[in-house]
């Protein structure tokens, strides 16, 4: 919640589900690559999680799986050797993380040990460390093999030319919309009343009378946070918001707590866990005032003059947006929003597919025409702070077969995925022919991706 955005890069993990017992089961060696093992049960296990979490199997499982974790075994093998090695810290936080969203999954610690085959939750974490550092690192040995792929236009009108009509890539509906927002009062004795709970937990942590975790996990409103007792995870200063960073950074006594911190999302506590460097792990426990309905709806009128105005042509969509706006990343840009899911093609632009939108806005742009305001509405911004809005929705482009001229940098993404496709399975190719490989019988009969499994 203190994140200004979300981090590009951030490891891509899926955590599987460590080994669930499998009661009367002999396990086997089934295939050996390099110097590891693969598992007759690490099969079975991963077989049922991607059952349960609705995983894509190519296939019979019982090839297409051995097959995953044996390419896996080749980009760690290759990682010793370059000395490639797993952020510990981060594999921590991806474990705490699971485990508690696990745990509130199931209802208790006593219910996930019993669901994860009556192992204890030391254990549970330590498999799962094992998990997430592995793929950590066969992800940081891809970026090494791939390295920085750089493709020229004349690559990328080469690709598309090579495709036919048929395997041209849809692209989907993309909108560009401006936007207003005003945000309804709080009265200020509900901001009394909010610094005064977060002035009792305070007091209550000095006291002695309750840990700043415990505090966290039950009353704080950043609740990915507070699943961790409060606690962020180590973060630099430009990873904060700079309110937060400031109070957080100032902090040298982990028993203290700071003073109240007003930031965009509303109003902190803080406690210093750890200082490493430029980056600070810390707790904390966020209150948010609530908007009663009444000043929802007071905005929504002051908004509805403006939007009649605009109508009348006493200014433009534009002018009243830096005028009166209260959103500040698109305020000084004429209204218009810019995209920040990094995962979306369309980060960093002015376009967005129907569901990157904030929820709720949405279903009203997809009703408008291009030119139309829409009438004033409630939604919760970037910030989950209660605002109302007004939007106007600058252009549309209807899903259609890519084209090189309206949609080179989806393309463009498009080809350099490609390429870093071909430069990993041409490495795993190689990697096979200097690589001991050796699968038990009855596990070799199988329609293999990478064809150097198998030597003669």
């Amino acid at each position: 919640m203190i994140k200004k955005r979300l981090i590009a890069g951030m490891i891509s993990v899926c955590i599987a589900i460590p080994a669930i017992a499998q009661k009367n089961v002999i396990d086997e060696i089934i295939w050996v690559v390099g110097d590891e093992a693969i598992l007759r049960s690490d099969v079975e296990n991963q077989r049922l999680y991607m059952q349960e979490e609705g995983g894509r199997i190519e296939g019979d499982p019982y090839c297409f799986i051995p097959e995953q974790i044996a390419v896996q075994k080749l980009f760690l093998s290759q990682a010793k050797v370059d000395s490639i090695y797993a952020d510990e810290a981060a594999v921590l936080r991806y474990v705490d993380r699971w485990v508690n969203m696990a745990i509130n999954r199931t209802g208790s610690r006593e219910k996930f040990e019993e669901y994860m085959g009556g192992k204890k939750l030391s254990q549970i974490k330590e498999d799962q460390k094992r998990v997430v550092r592995d793929q950590q690192v066969v992800e940081e040995m891809k970026k090494k093999i791939v390295g920085d792929v750089k493709l020229t236009p004349s690559d990328v009108r080469k690709y598309f030319s090579q495709l036919s009509q048929d395997s041209l890539p849809m692209i989907p509906s993309t909108v560009e919309v401006e936007i207003i927002t005003l945000e309804p009062r709080i009265p200020l004795e509900d901001i009394d009343a909010i610094k005064a709970r977060l002035r009792e937990f305070t007091e209550q942590i000095n006291k002695g009378e309750r840990t700043f975790a415990t505090l966290a996990t039950l009353y704080s409103e950043d609740l990915g946070s507070a699943m961790r007792g409060g606690e962020t995870g180590f973060m630099s200063k430009m990873e904060m918001a700079p309110e937060y960073a400031n109070a957080a950074f100032n902090l040298n006594d982990p028993n203290r707590i700071s003073n109240i911190v007003e930031t965009e999302y509303g109003y902190h506590i803080i406690q210093l866990i750890e200082k490493r460097g430029d980056r600070l792990n810390s707790r904390h426990i966020l209150l948010r005032p609530k908007v009663s309905d009444q000043e929802i709806a007071k905005a929504i009128d002051r908004l509805d003059t403006l939007y009649v105005d605009i109508n009348a042509k006493k200014l433009t969509f534009e002018e009243a947006a830096g005028i009166f706006s209260a959103d500040k990343d698109t305020r000084n840009n004429k209204g218009l929003m810019v995209n920040q899911d990094v995962e979306s093609n369309n980060y960093g632009t002015s376009k967005f597919e129907m569901q990157e939108l904030p929820q709720g806005m949405g279903v009203i742009v997809d009703k408008m025409e291009v030119g139309e305001i829409s009438k004033p509405f409630h939604i919760k911004n970037n910030s989950q702070k209660d605002v109302v809005a007004i939007v106007r929705l600058k252009s549309r482009v209807k899903a259609h077969q890519a084209n090189v001229s309206d949609d080179y940098q989806a393309l463009k993404v498009l080809v350099e995925d490609k390429k870093r496709e071909e430069l990993l399975n041409d490495w795993i190719l190689s990697k096979q022919k200097t690589t001991f490989i050796r699968i038990a019988d009855g596990w070799q009969e199988c329609d293999f991706r990478y064809p150097g499994w198998i030597k003669e």
